[in-house]
């Protein structure tokens, strides 16, 4: 047994450090005439390419049209330039491509995966250029969309963590763009027309508010025209203003009564922006805290130590502007006040004193030997290109991961934590039965 283990150990060696010791890939930039921005990475081992066009178009737009921005992306590819959604998709489907698009509350996005021969590419990104410049919206189409809306809005009245949810945002964020849940309410999605779907697409569907990110076998010379060709149509447009910062919540709970055995709980507060610099110490601290799924600190102690939950996790969402930091779990409703209580004393001690040494070593370990898994293929490389475009990250964000995981320090982490989250201006989401606590916040 002891001879096969340790060919076992060695074979792992062999096909794993090749992966941890490879460079991140090399991101090109460029910004086309009309404005829009580009980022490629060229890679050699398959003759693929995955593209992804997004836009400062998310549901932080939607003013007070609760899910026109969703609804809008779910109709580019509706029909577009005299062809119907049928023969789009078949337009797609016949040169081996495939097409997906979708929104949140920063962006909304269309992703295209073609293969690189010249006649099968070139097919597949004149669809999608129609789908992007020229979309019909076509009225039957809207009112279909519009039902299979409303029909998931219905189903998330079932849903206890998308209530939750739900309504964490909303008592956090105020009267903040961020308030506003991406797929919107049954009133705002019944009002949405035809002419504000066009307007909004006019409006945010433009080269000055597109990042394009390429990732594919392609010379950069090719990966430019392609570019080039891709956005050409799209009008020029500016970029949209930057969102207002938030502002920081009164403490609350509310609780929103559910027949269930269970209470859904939910503690938040603002977070951080992407770029921000304490964004290192607060992702690792976060992955020792609840990130890191059963061997984190929060399941040690719900879980293994008292018995109260079988998940419990926290997790940051950084956003264009401060995005939330959440800590969540399910308990047996009537524990949930002690539940309450374990997992804010945890955050605060967390936070005065930070984790272990051999925590915070087992964490950057943990982290950086899966980090090469996260760029091993086209689409997740895409992913996070374009997220650096988007968000304006450094070019070598990439190449730099693990070296500032590896930075961290005991001492980093309980900084940060104490400068960005503040307890005393937390909001507390209860679903759960009637009579589970027996004090609550007004």
């Amino acid at each position: 047994m002891r001879p096969f283990l340790r060919t076992l150990s060695i074979l792992w060696l062999v096909l794993w450090l090749p992966l941890a010791q490879a460079n991140s890939p090399e991101i090109r930039h460029w910004q086309l005439d009309n404005g829009a921005r580009v980022y490629f990475v060229q890679t050699e081992t398959l003759p693929i390419v995955d593209l992804r066009v997004t836009f400062d178009a998310g549901a932080a737009r939607d003013g007070e049209q609760a899910g026109l921005a969703r609804l809008t992306n779910s109709l580019l590819s509706q029909g577009a330039a005299g062809l119907n959604a049928d023969e789009l998709a078949l337009a797609f489907e016949s040169v081996g491509a495939r097409y997906s698009s979708g929104s949140e509350r920063d962006m909304a996005w269309l992703q295209l995966r073609s293969l690189t021969r010249p006649e099968a590419l070139t097919a597949a990104t004149d669809t999608l250029a129609m789908i992007l410049a020229a979309p019909e919206f076509p009225e039957a189409d809207l009112e279909r969309q519009r039902r299979q809306m409303l029909v998931a809005l219905q189903a998330e009245r079932q849903s206890p963590p998308t209530i939750a949810e739900r309504a964490l945002y909303e008592a956090l964020y105020g009267d903040h763009p961020y308030a506003s849940a991406p797929q919107g309410t049954e009133d705002s999605v019944r009002a949405l027309s035809r002419e504000a779907v066009v307007e909004f697409h006019e409006q945010y569907y433009t080269a000055g508010n597109a990042v394009l990110a390429i990732v594919g076998d392609l010379s950069a010379n090719e990966a430019r025209e392609l570019s080039e060709r891709l956005l050409a149509d799209l009008p020029a447009g500016d970029r949209a203003p930057q969102l207002p910062e938030p502002e920081p919540p009164e403490p609350q709970t509310v609780h929103i009564p559910y027949p269930s055995a269970q209470t859904h709980v939910l503690i938040g507060q603002l977070g951080i922006a992407r770029g921000d610099e304490d964004y290192f110490p607060l992702y690792v601290g976060n992955h020792i805290l609840g990130g890191s799924g059963l061997v984190s600190m929060l399941v040690h102690e719900m879980r293994e130590r008292r018995g109260l939950s079988y998940s419990s996790y926290s997790y940051f969402v950084p956003s264009a502007e401060r995005g939330p930091f959440i800590l969540g779990t399910q308990v047996r409703a009537d524990r949930t006040g002690e539940a309450l209580e374990v997992l804010e004393n945890l955050f605060v001690e967390f936070r005065a004193e930070g984790p272990s040494a051999d925590r915070l070593q087992a964490a950057q370990e943990n982290i950086t030997g899966s980090f090469p898994l996260n760029i091993d293929s086209n689409r997740k490389i895409v992913g996070y290109v374009s997220m650096i475009g988007f968000y304006g990250l450094p070019l070598d964000h990439l190449d730099t991961f693990i070296g500032q995981v590896e930075a961290v320090t005991q001492a980093a982490i309980v900084s940060s934590f104490q400068n960005r989250l503040d307890p005393e201006h937390r909001v507390r989401i209860l679903v759960g039965p009637e009579g589970i606590l027996a004090d609550e916040d007004e």
